[in-house]
């Protein structure tokens, strides 16, 4: 079961054949820049084909139109009849814990390119899931999309309500929650990888919310050797604790 979002749009030309060799029923339309070589969007246009869906030809202006004067859309723009995140009931019920899986649960970032960052982050290092509200967080569009490169479709997106009650079913499934934060606890580097873990990301001014960050088990801090600099961007943050889980999973 997926929870559906309203109609999105999505540009570039990575993140749009990807969809169309994985999800092609949820594509409505193409535009495609008039003035651009079809030689430039031959899987395109062959996975279009395939699957029956409309490409229009329109000047460049059009698409700006779609997607924002400031957005690098490659001379490409589809519309989606939804975004198919996943429910957190039924991936909750399938995730195998005996794993140990990670996942990351963000609260409440805004920055639609530090969302798609970490998306793409979480699917490179084999995370199982990235759990976003459903309020007051960005959600999937054509930023997201485009900065993952296509890596929303690889890795369950996974809507949420309320970020507390969700840190409390995660707990009784068994994962142990950790707040990433400045003035963590615990080295990230002294983590041990021994149960399923839930890696809390907060919001980029006001960090994570102190309701979340109670209901978490422990917190970690990214150890900052260099003078005067006191943490990370959220999404280089994730890189370095994917890869830190990556590192301790890898036998």
């Amino acid at each position: 079961m997926v929870t559906k979002s309203t109609k999105v749009i999505i540009f570039g030309r990575k993140p749009i054949e990807e969809l169309l060799a994985t999800q092609p029923s949820i594509v409505n339309r193409i535009w495609v820049e008039d003035s651009v070589k079809n030689v430039n969007f031959e899987n395109i246009r062959k996975y279009a084909k395939q699957s029956r869906i409309a490409i229009n030809s329109v000047p460049e202006l059009k698409l700006r139109n779609l997607v924002g004067a400031d957005a690098k859309h490659q001379g490409v723009v589809a519309e989606l009849s939804y975004f198919p995140y996943t429910d957190f009931d039924k991936w909750l019920s399938n995730v195998d814990t005996s794993k140990n899986p990670a996942v990351f649960l963000l609260d409440e970032i805004q920055a639609p390119h530090n969302v798609g960052a970490i998306i793409r982050t979480a699917a490179a290092a084999g995370m199982s899931a990235v759990l976003m509200p459903e309020h007051r967080q960005a959600p999937v569009n054509g930023t997201v999309f485009k900065t993952s490169a296509g890596a929303c479709i690889h890795i369950p997106i996974v809507r949420i309500g309320n970020v507390v009650q969700t840190l409390s079913a995660l707990k009784e499934k068994g994962f142990w929650a950790y707040a990433i934060i400045a003035d963590g606890e615990t080295s990230l580097f002294d983590y041990d990888h021994t149960t399923p873990a839930v890696f809390v990301l907060g919001n980029e001014g006001d960090g994570i919310r102190r309701l979340t960050r109670d209901k978490c088990d422990g917190s970690f801090v990214i150890p900052m050797p260099g003078n005067n600099i006191e943490s990370l961007n959220v999404a280089a943050t994730a890189a370095v604790v994917a890869y830190e889980y990556v590192r301790k999973s890898v036998k």
